[in-house]
């Protein structure tokens, strides 16, 4: 048993060749510490896990010996109590006919992190890859997708009335789908496809009619297999390319991570990955940016922020808000921590009544306006400095009450004010520290050299972020090698000068500074480089 939390992915691998798996899995692939998967699963993709992953091949195939639900169950919750991450593949998509509500169930009766990641359906991938559309204007305004695992307990006169009929693990029972179809009214001229090892060289189709499809399969082996029955299944003559059946071959198969097509638009990150830095418990608004523009991203906290060593300070200021003519404010944690002791002292925004308020970020504007606040003063370029050569009013003999970290920060900010004439008041409102762990996820994509980018908001994050790496990389040529050829991001000129102090570079650095702004930075590195 570790500290360490581990997390498990329920990942779909697609309808079967390794050139269908999505980006995000394939990168999660690639960082994987164990690796739990299933019988249809391509093999190839088994290439993808790092050397030393491990690997545990619990694939169900009928009529052979499989590890039970159980047995699986109990392997996710083992590996994830152990600090590791573990990738949960699965044919197709994982919540479809994919029995992850069991896994699911274990892992959170176990108190397990989780995440599902989307796949491909073999039921839609399949009759495309035909040249079958499962809709029509006129053949198919409706289609169903059921498994014939267990025919006897389907509703056959309803399934018979639906225009398209999409049927997996059904490949053992064509007699009975057959015979029931037509003994609730369906023609025994109604088109059918059975479309066999889709999406790979090994693609098999046979097309015929309800009424002859078993004496064209009889005595071949058509398993697995997707059946699709309709008119619909006529429209492929017209919309297939050619040679699309394929006969068995016996070609092997060389993985390599999936191309990207020029003929289809790409978001401007696909295929980064980005490794964002942020707060513990921070929301995820950023990596939604970033996935939103196509990246895979890895979260990694470098940051807890929690309160000071004692409300001393603060307390005392907040008892003499009247003698402070500004109160500046250069974080959402500084105004989140603040507001939370006022309401402690029990006192509320009104408190606030004739000092002026300047805030320092986009960010801390909005956090500020959530609280029914407008500020008085936002500096035009959201840092700091330029807070002092903008500031509406003169200093001489004014009072600033500062509410920050209690660890320091902002002493250019603190003096300037200060040469201008005001009398500054440092309180310390909150604490930040250094998480005690990397997630497994994070680490692993940096041993492995996964990461494209790292984005830093703070310079805090960057501090943290190669304390924490210190513990992984106790070499300085180890971190040094990892982040050779790693774009390092930077949110603006502060947070740029600590890189260039720790790092010796920044590669990418926002012009306007806030998320948006480096995520705008980091669409236009992508596309120059």
């Amino acid at each position: 048993m570790t500290n360490e939390r581990g997390k498990v992915y329920l990942v779909g691998a697609g309808p079967g060749d390794a050139a269908y798996l999505t980006v995000k899995a394939y990168n999660l692939l690639a960082t994987a510490q164990v690796l739990v998967y299933d019988a249809l699963v391509d093999a190839q993709l088994l290439q993808c896990v790092p050397d030393d992953c491990l690997k545990l091949d619990v694939g169900k195939r009928g009529g052979k010996p499989s590890t039970s639900q159980a047995q699986i169950n109990k392997l996710l919750v083992k590996h994830c109590l152990q600090g590791k991450q573990v990738i949960r593949l699965k044919s197709g998509d994982p919540l479809i006919f994919g029995r992850c509500t069991s896994e699911i169930e274990a892992l959170k009766a176990s108190g397990c992190d989780f995440e599902l990641v989307p796949g491909i359906s073999s039921a839609l991938a399949a009759p495309l890859l035909a040249g079958i559309p499962l809709t029509d204007p006129v053949l198919s305004r409706t289609f169903a997708v059921l498994t014939a695992h267990e025919p006897e307990v389907l509703d056959w006169e309803a399934l018979s009335r639906l225009e398209t009929l999409v049927i997996l693990m059904g490949g053992r029972h064509l007699a009975e789908i057959v015979d029931q179809l037509v003994q609730h009214g369906r023609s025994h001229l109604t088109p059918i496809a059975i479309i066999r090892w889709a999406g790979t060289p090994d693609q098999q189709i046979w097309t015929a009619q309800l009424g002859n499809i078993l004496e064209q399969t009889a005595g071949l082996p058509i398993s697995p297999a997707v059946i699709v029955i309709g008119e619909v299944v006529g429209l492929r003559k017209y919309l297939q390319p050619e040679k699309i059946d394929c006969q068995v071959s016996t070609t092997a198969k060389t993985f390599s991570p999936p191309a990207m097509s020029s003929n289809f638009p790409l978001s401007p990150l696909t295929g980064k990955m980005i490794l964002v830095t942020r707060s513990v418990g921070q929301s995820s608004q950023f990596s939604d940016r970033l996935i939103a523009s196509g990246a895979t991203v890895i979260e990694m906290p470098t940051l807890e922020i929690g309160p000071p060593s004692t409300w001393e300070a603060l307390d005392h200021a907040i008892a003499h808000l009247s003698d402070f003519d500004w109160l500046i404010l250069t974080s959402t944690n500084g105004i989140d921590y603040f507001f939370e002791r006022l309401t402690t002292q029990g006192k509320d925004s009104r408190a606030l009544a004739g000092i002026k308020i300047a805030v320092v970020g986009e960010k801390t504007a909005q956090s500020l306006k959530q609280r029914s606040l407008q500020a008085d003063f936002i500096p035009p370029n959201f840092v700091a400095d330029s807070l002092v050569e903008n500031f509406p009013d003169k200093l001489d003999g004014k009072k600033v009450l500062f509410p920050r970290v209690e660890s320091g920060g902002r002493e250019v900010l603190v003096k300037e004010l200060t040469l201008k004439g005001a009398k500054v008041i440092e309180v310390a409102a909150y604490q930040s520290c250094c998480p005690s762990g990397i997630p497994p996820a994070a680490k692993l994509a940096l041993q492995n050299r996964k990461v494209d980018v790292i984005t830093f908001a703070s310079s805090k994050t960057v501090q943290f972020f190669c304390q924490l790496t210190n513990n992984i990389f106790p070499n300085n040529s180890d971190a040094s090698q990892v982040l050779e050829g790693v774009c390092i991001a930077s949110i603006g000129p502060q947070t740029s000068k600590t890189c260039h102090d720790l790092f010796g570079r920044v590669d990418v650095e926002a012009q306007e500074y806030t998320l948006d702004g480096l995520t705008q930075a980091l669409i236009v590195w992508a596309a120059n480089s």
